[in-house]
């Protein structure tokens, strides 16, 4: 994941002041070097790490923090706000015109993901109520169309195509379309090339010109670490960009782009790819990156997909089984369904403040899911409402059917017995303490 190595050499950095019970100027200024270093070391660019450092130096060094209680914590907590603030502050909202469409220019270099996060914004916009219209802007490159196609299809977002013809045309075409249609929201699929010459520049310009975005967003690789800040640093200067979308987060980036791009271009990322699925991009908030940077997670992110990705009657009655201790195989199955649509566990996990460290060097098999998902389902509907009644011959062929080992079928029985005897416990502390009555 995105900014691990970082996240690592920061907590050893504090580590020290932590220990402290009173902190010295000396000691302040060995642990910045030892930040700055980390920064370079994630590829952010020099002048930033350097006027960061001296941003949070000269506020750790003050009265408040030497004679604070926990000058430790102090410094972190100095840390995160100076990262927050480098980031952008506060969540960059799309720009809503009074009179819609909205128009979305997506641009970028060949390869960044402009297509696929085009259907992915497309389809968090319609998850948010939204009639978004996908545009064929991209006319070169072979197959471009048919992909968009293919992704909008995927999202349930229209696409407006009109082959291989002018591009800027297709543009104003799209837009005319949207407003006959109801269309709220057009986000136009621009061409992009393996590097930045006259030629893309003069058309995205031209495109710009005549249907005069409201937002115009850059695509980058988050990958490519500096080389990301300055493709976004000449797209800015030549069209005024609005703001960015980092992608591929989810990947070994040092996170160097994700710090740098605000300070040097001044302009925001707004969104961040952080997996292939169309599902699999987040809004962009500084607090919350900067918490994840320091190993404090990020539980309101997880609480939001978790309310966007869960059926939450499904979860209530699977909740009220628990309490009931009535919980039977198809609800735990449900409830691995349910899981799976969170994205990796190791990244639901890595959101829960203090789990990050501890799951550093842990392999965490998603196919482990898989694999007991698979079992259950080898089951009878009888089998899975009764577990009881499953002997060693039914565990035979559930291994079979499975493709698994008996020896795994009895393991996941015996977990689930496990957790139906801790359900037990829980309804019977809950009935002494209430007097009778369940926990709420």
């Amino acid at each position: 994941m995105a900014f691990e190595g970082l996240a690592e050499k920061l907590s050893n950095a504090f580590k020290n002041l932590k220990a402290k019970g009173k902190l010295s100027e000396s000691d302040v200024k060995a642990a910045m070097r030892e930040v700055r270093l980390a920064l370079l070391e994630a590829d952010v660019n020099y002048k930033v790490a350097k006027d960061f450092t001296n941003k949070v130096t000269e506020r750790a060094i003050g009265a408040e923090v030497m004679e604070s209680l926990t000058p430790g914590q102090m410094v972190v907590k100095i840390v995160n706000e100076e990262l927050t603030a480098l980031m952008g502050g506060s969540q960059a909202r799309l720009a809503t015109p009074s009179k819609p469409p909205a128009i979305i220019m997506l641009c970028g270099l060949q390869g960044a993901g402009k297509t696929t996060h085009a259907a992915k914004l497309a389809k968090m916009l319609k998850g948010q109520g939204h009639r978004p219209l996908l545009v064929a802007g991209d006319v070169y490159r072979p197959a471009a169309i048919k992909q968009l196609q293919v992704v909008g299809s995927q999202a349930g977002v229209p696409v407006f195509e009109m082959g291989n013809t002018d591009p800027v045309k297709i543009c104003q075409e799209a837009i005319r379309h949207a407003r006959d249609y109801g269309n709220d929201m057009v986000l136009i699929d621009t061409a992009g090339r393996l590097q930045i010459d006259e030629e893309l520049m003069d058309e995205l310009k031209r495109i710009k010109d005549a249907v005069e975005p409201h937002e115009i967003l850059l695509v980058v690789d988050a990958m490519t670490g500096q080389e990301a800040v300055n493709v976004a640093k000449t797209f800015d200067n030549l069209l005024n960009i609005t703001g960015v979308i980092l992608t591929k987060l989810d990947g070994d980036t040092r996170g160097g782009a994700a710090l740098s791009v605000r300070a040097v271009t001044g302009k925001p990322i707004k969104y961040s790819g952080i997996g292939e699925k169309l599902d699999d991009l987040e809004v962009f908030h500084p607090d919350r990156m900067a918490s994840r940077i320091l190993g404090m997670g990020d539980v309101l992110t997880l609480i939001e997909e978790a309310q966007l990705k869960i059926d939450q009657k499904a979860a209530q009655k699977t909740a009220q089984k628990m309490i009931q201790n009535k919980m039977d195989l198809n609800d735990l199955l449900d409830q691995f369904a349910q899981v799976k649509k969170m994205g990796p566990l190791k990244s639901v996990l890595s959101k829960l403040p203090g789990l990050d460290k501890e799951l550093k060097d842990v392999d965490v098999d998603d196919r482990a899911m898989d694999r007991m998902m698979a079992i259950i389902l080898s089951m009878t509907k009888e089998e899975r409402a009764k577990p009881s009644i499953i002997n060693p011959s039914r565990k035979r062929r559930i291994a079979a059917g499975s493709g698994m080992k008996v020896e795994d079928v009895n393991r996941l029985l015996r977990q689930f017995e496990q957790m139906q005897k801790m359900m037990k416990q829980l309804k019977g502390m809950g009935k002494r303490r209430f007097g009778g009555f369940p926990p709420m």
